[in-house]
């Protein structure tokens, strides 16, 4: 099957103003030190921008209020939009929200006749007027394997009861509802047991202990946008028709979920890649020390040439992804998108690090953006499953394709008594000749 990754032109030229909007409009809003109401009224205008040209939460399909744009055009987009961390927010298509508004649309399409969710929830998350989070990892199990979800609803009667403590709760601080994953059925296998559920936060019950303090942040300030939130759920009751999709599609959820998310995560990485190469390069050609620049040094040339080569690989990695995605769906193209996962979160942190190193002491300062960026890499590797998970996944499926041989099959002395019984004939025939 041949790899297209081609777009028409008329996105192309969406893509140009993109890059340019991004970097004259949206980087310098990282400089200032603004609450989330405030950024929220200064980046407005820049909104009603984006939605005027036709690229607001690019991530929906058209019928449900989005673009249809599909996943090689929207990793495209992310691409750019991931160099800052306004980017996806100004676009509409900001985690968690926009994880979330695709899992609403996936729930809406599992059964017939919830067009109630799309007033209730998605409208208000497309608009952006109204905030989520996704309340699925638990402090005490291993987030990798959910299949260890101690969480749990039970129904009786109209109503779902849910108990449980999460954390990582991005934005559960200031969310108005919470996406929460419980085991409603233990007694099937745990891919079919797990159901999801919106609880609007003011829920009784809903308990929210503090906002996680982290690498990112470690002196967490409750109730920033951003943060990472503890919960606990005190028998939460929430009405039946709050569950999303059929009860026991939880695992299906998620990975419809996760799936993109990833993709779109890669791309994001590879803006803050390429962002942190810019700064690398030119740092290259400015400092001067021992006799020459920067540049001229062969260690800093070979961190300039590894990274590019990096980045590219980890470009067209990703672009084979959604290409593949677009073409055949998620569930088979999950090597893929594992693949990128790890891969790509490694070639982040390692152009992060040459990064800083070219720079010195002014790159490990808060002078420069690459001291936050190299946090938020260190992240990258654990969220949405850490890389073990995914390089476990890729080589499992790749040993599916062998099998155990007690002589190696490439074993020469065996091959070439084969090899000689294969050409008998000729080889007598040509052992004749030279005779």
């Amino acid at each position: 099957m041949a790899w297209d990754f081609a777009t028409e032109p008329e996105f192309e030229e969406k893509l140009v103003w993109m890059r340019q909007f991004v970097r004259e409009e949206i980087f310098p809003i990282e400089t200032l030190d603004l609450s989330h109401d405030h950024m929220t009224k200064l980046i407005k205008p820049l909104q009603d921008e984006v939605r005027a040209r036709g690229l607001w939460a690019a991530h929906l399909p058209a019928e449900l209020g989005g673009m249809g744009f599909g996943q090689v055009k929207l990793g495209l987009m992310h691409e750019i939009l991931g160099q800052s961390p306004y980017g996806p927010v100004v676009f509409g298509n900001n985690a968690p929200d926009s994880g979330n508004a695709e899992l609403l649309a996936a729930g809406m399409e599992m059964v017939e006749g919830r067009e109630d969710i799309r007033e209730r929830w998605l409208q208000p998350l497309l608009d952006g007027t109204m905030r989520s989070g996704f309340s699925m990892t638990e402090p005490n199990t291993a987030g990798s394997d959910p299949r260890l979800l101690q969480s749990r609803a039970v129904r009786d009667g109209d109503e779902w009861v849910i108990n449980g403590r999460k954390w990582y709760t991005t934005n559960g601080s200031v969310a108005d509802i919470l996406i929460v994953m419980a085991v409603t059925n233990p007694d099937v296998h745990p891919y079919q047991g797990s159901s999801m559920f919106v609880v609007p936060v003011t829920t009784p019950g809903v308990n929210i202990i503090r906002d996680v303090g982290s690498m990112d942040d470690p002196h967490v300030t409750y109730g920033r946008f951003g943060n990472h939130a503890e919960i606990v759920y005190d028998d939460v009751r929430v009405p039946a028709d709050h569950l999303i999709g059929p009860e026991g599609s939880g695992f299906l959820l998620a990975q419809t979920r996760l799936g993109p998310g990833r993709i779109h995560h890669c791309m994001r990485w590879l803006g803050q890649s390429q962002r942190a190469f810019d700064m690398m390069c030119e740092r290259a050609l400015s400092r001067y020390t021992h006799g020459s620049l920067l540049a001229e040094k062969q260690t800093v040339l070979n961190w300039i040439a590894d990274s590019k080569a990096e980045m590219h690989a980890a470009r067209l990695m990703t672009l084979h992804a959604a290409w593949k995605m677009d073409q055949v769906g998620a569930s088979a193209s999950r090597d893929e998108i594992a693949m990128i996962k790890y891969y790509g979160a490694t070639v982040l942190h390692d152009v992060i690090d040459r990064a800083i190193q070219t720079y010195g002491s002014l790159g490990y300062s808060a002078d420069m953006p690459l001291e936050a960026m190299y946090r938020w890499a260190r992240a990258a590797r654990i969220y949405d499953g850490p890389d073990e998970v995914h390089r476990q996944t890729v080589a499992r499926h790749a040993l599916k394709n062998y099998t155990a041989s007690e002589v190696p099959t490439d074993f020469i002395p065996t091959r070439t008594v084969a090899a000689r019984e294969k050409f008998a004939s000729i080889l007598e025939f040509l052992e004749a000749e030279t005779v």
